[in-house]
Formats: structure tokens, C-alpha cells, sequence
């Protein structure tokens, strides 16, 4: 593709760079801004650089905060009995979307993977297993992608939470076997979280 400006190919180049946008549609965002009023770009530029430095991980449950704690950890509606164990930030949005769960999250930061040498270590296990230890946890949800990894991860965790005492569920498999959580329809995850089954081993 050829470029009248080396700063339109610049800036089409980092704007590629975003999942799921190609060359083609990136060009046409960057003369989208170019077009737009200099304030509707400088706005642009500024929430990203504040989202970038400014945007923090909740201190108990590692979802994305803007402060130590986040509102879903803070709030006084939520059962704190209940947490929802998810793969990461993408999921907690899915699950919220549907307005069918009240209790808290665990933000695992991604799935066992040794091929891609990702291993417990790797994950936030550990704080999930502390917050278990106050005492103050009924139920643990597994809302793991059904994929290999998702199903290791689930596993490994329920072996790691037998000892504990508390009841450990898992989603219905209305979410298709291999299929992403966050591409699943809002009724679909509802209705799975509403009809979560307690997790089996064998």
C-alpha cells in the first residue's frame, strides 16, 4: 500500500497494530481523525495516555480498576459469599452484561498453558486461595472457557480448593465446547451462570 504522507503511514501502521483492525480499515480510521475537528483527535490522544498510566487492577479480585479497590469489590449490593472465577478482564464484562450474577470475581489473568509455558505460578491462584481462607467464601464458580486449557485450569483449581470446604460450581455447558466466553451471546452465558452445576472431577 502506498502512502502520500509518511505520518498518515505511521500512524496507520501502529493503528494495524489493534486486533482485528487490517491495513485498509486502519487507513480509513486515520483519515476519519484527520478529517475531525484537532480537539476530537487531542481528546482521543489524551484517554488513551490516561487509560495507559492511570488505569489500575483491583487489589482483591484483579479486575481492571481506577482505584485500589474496584466498584464491583467495594459494593454493598454484591453477595460476598459468591465469587466468580473468570479467564480474564473480557469475561467479567460478558458475565455483567447478562445482569444475572451479584456475587464477586477472580480475575485469573489467563488459562493453564504448558505449550505456551503458562503455569499456576504464572496465574492468580494464589490470591484466590487466600481469599478463600478468611473464612468468608460459600461458593467458588469456575466460568472458564470450555476449551483443553480452560478445562485443565478448572481442574487444577478444584483440586486445589477440595481441602478448603467450599462448594465449587461450574457454569452450564450451554457455552459450546471450545468457544470463547466473551463471543457468547448475553442469554446463553445468563442462563448458564443461573444454571451452574457443582464441579466433578471425575
Amino acid at each position: 500500500m502506498n502512502f502520500p504522507s509518511k505520518l498518515i503511514e505511521d500512524a496507520v501502521t501502529e493503528i494495524s497494530r489493534l486486533p482485528g483492525i487490517g491495513k485498509k480499515t486502519a487507513l480509513r480510521l486515520a483519515l476519519h481523525l484527520l478529517k475531525q475537528n484537532e480537539a476530537v483527535t487531542e481528546a482521543l490522544s489524551l484517554a488513551l495516555t490516561r487509560m495507559r498510566e492511570e488505569v489500575r487492577y483491583c487489589k482483591n479480585c484483579h479486575n481492571i480498576s481506577d482505584a485500589e479497590e474496584c466498584s464491583i469489590c467495594l459494593s454493598h449490593r454484591r453477595d460476598k459469599s459468591t465469587i466468580c472465577v473468570v479467564e480474564d478482564i473480557r469475561d467479567v464484562l460478558a458475565i455483567e452484561n447478562t445482569n444475572q450474577y451479584q456475587g464477586l470475581y477472580h480475575v485469573l489473568g489467563g488459562v493453564i498453558s504448558p505449550i505456551q509455558g503458562i503455569g499456576p505460578e504464572e496465574l492468580n491462584f494464589a490470591s484466590l486461595l487466600e481469599r478463600v481462607s478468611k473464612g468468608e467464601v460459600a461458593e467458588i464458580i469456575l466460568a472458564l472457557s470450555a476449551t483443553m486449557e480452560g478445562d485443565t485450569t478448572s481442574f487444577y483449581l478444584s483440586k486445589r480448593l477440595k481441602e478448603t470446604g467450599v462448594k465449587v460450581s461450574t457454569i452450564a455447558r450451554g457455552i459450546p465446547v471450545g468457544g470463547e466466553l466473551e463471543f457468547t451471546d448475553e442469554v446463553t452465558l445468563g442462563r448458564s451462570i443461573l444454571t451452574r452445576i457443582n464441579y466433578s472431577q471425575e
